[in-house]
């Protein structure tokens, strides 16, 4: 594999990265400019690549052999664990220079300067065997609304404003990228922004998408993006989270403040969000989710696996589903039980799912702590289990990855915290 002369910086963004044996190392998240303190143009010294435990460390632009549309490879299988830190005469491209609203100068004397937003940096090798930022590309800034202007490159000298305060930077060509990525990428690339710039961002998001990234940030910067937003904004943030997490982000909230957000919420979105707070921290109650796949028994195993298709569902939620009688919305009629979706799979479409049900399992009670659901979780190789109320209404259902999370140090989310352990 080798590199071009020129290479975009912006495009090796989630790349995968690989050693000399073919050996996956991580993927590319950004890209390291050095500044000068002459009038030469910024030098790119090395790419910023996520490694495991989301632990970002640095790779020197001498060790890397090869990059191009697919991959970036390095020449020595000898890395710096070292956690990745930017140094004062640094910039990263994606976190810094993206979005960057710029003026180009013309090209002749006497020609008009034109107004743009940064897309993406390129670099050239010099004769020095330096990378140095050559070429800029810029989206033009028409003044209409409904109209995108054109992308267009130009010379690094005939930029102004690429180096400088950060108030000029927009969100909209680092979102497209984040936008790529799973949730908890997205929340970890935006634990490595500073705060004004990650509060930006994130408010930038649209209301589904910040939902998700929420659920996916460690606690104190939950509540420090929530609160950066408008009341009505927060509230339809909430409203799209899991009503399990959107309990536990208003539980860091003062009890004022989370009064006023439940009040702005829909009422059938805040109801589940107040029941699911009144429970004991600790508790089946206050840990599962109050949303889980729900039949009613003459439901047929057709309309049951059209249900767990469903692509919001996460994996752990559509594998199975509970079966009690009307209404289904929690809390249900009687529960009667519940059918895995390997046993659906098995059996014909037009089957009845009342006559499958597993009932041999018992139900969670709300006030049960961790210790128990985690050992009767383990005990039936379950991913999920029913929680139901005294006079057997289903009410939810504790899934495995709730128990993780809240068996877990509080700031197992939270990079910071971790940043001395050896990753795996």
């Amino acid at each position: 594999m080798t590199m071009g002369t020129r290479v975009y910086l912006a495009r090796l963004a989630g790349l995968p990265v690989f050693d000399p044996n073919g050996d996956r190392v991580g993927r590319v998240r950004d890209a390291v400019v050095r500044l000068r303190t002459t009038n030469r143009p910024p030098q790119i010294v090395g790419l910023v690549a996520e490694m495991a435990l989301r632990r970002r460390i640095f790779l020197p632009i001498g060790r890397i052999t090869g990059m191009d549309a697919e991959s970036v490879v390095l020449g020595t299988g000898s890395l710096n664990l070292r956690r990745f830190e930017k140094r004062p005469n640094e910039l990263l491209v994606l976190e810094d220079l993206l979005d960057r609203r710029v003026t180009v100068e013309p090209e002749t004397a006497g020609g008009d300067q034109h107004q743009g937003t940064v897309v993406d940096i390129g670099m050239e090798l010099n004769r020095n065997i330096e990378w140095v930022v050559t070429r800029v590309a810029v989206r033009e800034h028409t003044g209409r609304l409904t109209r995108r202007g054109h992308v267009y490159q130009v010379e690094y000298d005939r930029v102004r404003g690429l180096i400088g305060p950060t108030d000029t930077q927009g969100t909209s060509n680092l979102i497209a990228l984040l936008d790529q990525m799973r949730p908890a990428d997205m929340a970890n690339a935006l634990q490595d922004l500073p705060d004004a710039r990650r509060n930006e961002v994130a408010a930038a998001l649209d209301d589904r998408r910040l939902a998700d990234v929420l659920e996916e940030l460690p606690e104190h910067d939950q509540v420090e993006i929530l609160v950066q937003l408008d009341r009505e904004r927060a509230a339809d943030v909430l409203e799209r989270m899991d009503p399990d997490d959107a309990a536990d982000l208003l539980a860091e909230l003062p009890k004022t403040e989370q009064a006023v957000l439940l009040d702005l919420m829909e009422p059938e979105e805040a109801a589940p969000v107040r029941q699911l707070m009144s429970y004991r921290p600790g508790t089946a109650g206050s840990v599962m989710t109050s949303e889980p796949v729900i039949l009613t028994p003459d439901a047929t195993v057709a309309e049951a696996l059209a249900r767990i298709r469903e692509p919001e569902l996460s994996p752990v939620v559509a594998a199975q589903v509970f079966v009690a009688r009307a209404p289904s919305a929690t809390p249900t009629g009687k529960y009667l039980g519940m059918v895995h979706f390997q046993r659906l799979l098995r059996e014909p479409p037009a089957s009845i799912v009342g006559g499958l049900v597993d009932s041999g399992i018992e139900p969670l009670r709300p006030d049960i702590g961790l210790a128990e659901i985690t050992r009767r979780m383990a005990t039936y190789d379950l991913v999920a289990m029913p929680v139901v109320d005294a006079t057997h209404r289903l009410l939810g259902a504790v899934t495995v990855d709730d128990v993780l999370d809240h068996s877990l140090p509080r700031d197992w989310r939270d990079r910071d915290a971790h940043e001395d352990e050896e990753p795996l």
